[in-house]
């Protein structure tokens, strides 16, 4: 039977948190009444995919991905995308930033046939523990390198890890989608930009974890790389293939 949702848990080396984030989607699920698959994609060597294989023996729901190399969260979602059978598929944080039970406001908009809807930290979002200053500070000067070389114009956060599509569309855009690193999400946009998606965004709850993953001088250095090969593909690139 076809689950009502297919949930992407992409990790890196989360052995700690996994499963407690899968406990509570579980309960959540079976709460609501949803048939439901788990897919977490974790790259790293610290178990995480051996937990959640483990777990898999007494819930059939359940199923890793990855490697032991880190790979990129852009590559583990698209794989996971590629094996997801749920009439929604989407995808939140290993780490539970966006308690599971803000998907209650993205459940009535799905069903009304929004292509994709996806959380954002602006416009009535509550932040129930922010990030730190200098973070806060470089996430508005992310967002105007952003706009200003992708254009993505009315996104107010793309980088919430928080994001549901339907079917054939998580199908269709993660076809196309080619950035292996975390720009990943800017790119998802720009495509279904492209292809004339509705977008709704919808404020959540959010909490930081104060454990980023991201080399602030290589990884940003990357994601600066990312944003202009975005741009040059989806905004002033050729015909969408």
């Amino acid at each position: 039977m076809t689950p009502d949702i297919s949930l992407i848990l992409p990790a890196y080396n989360e052995a700690r948190v996994i499963p407690l984030t899968i406990g509570e989607a579980v309960r959540y699920f079976d709460s609501r009444g949803l048939r439901y698959q788990v897919i977490v994609a974790a790259d790293g060597t610290d178990g995480t995919r051996e937990i959640v294989r483990q777990m898999a023996a007494t819930n059939p729901a359940l199923f890793a991905t990855g490697a032991d190399a880190r790979r990129g969260k852009g590559l583990g979602i698209r794989e996971a995308v590629a094996i997801a059978t749920g009439t929604v598929i989407g995808y939140a944080d290993a780490d539970n930033k966006v308690p599971i039970e803000d998907f209650d406001k993205f459940r009535p908009v799905l069903a009304a046939g929004v292509d994709m809807a996806i959380g954002s930290r602006k416009g009535g979002a509550v932040i129930e523990r922010a990030q730190p200053l200098y973070r806060r500070v470089g996430s508005v000067g992310f967002h105007w390198f952003m706009q200003s070389v992708v254009g993505l114009a009315g996104i107010q956060d793309s980088q919430c890890g928080f994001k549901f599509f339907q079917h054939a569309v998580a199908k269709e855009l993660f076809r196309r989608q080619k950035i292996d690193g975390y720009m990943f999400d800017v790119e998802i946009l720009a495509i279904a930009r492209r292809l004339g998606y509705r977008i709704e965004q919808l404020p959540i709850r959010w909490r930081d974890d104060a454990d980023s993953r991201l080399n602030l001088v290589s990884g940003n250095l990357r994601n600066v790389r990312d944003i202009f090969r975005i741009g040059l593909e989806h905004r002033f690139g050729g015909r969408l293939q």
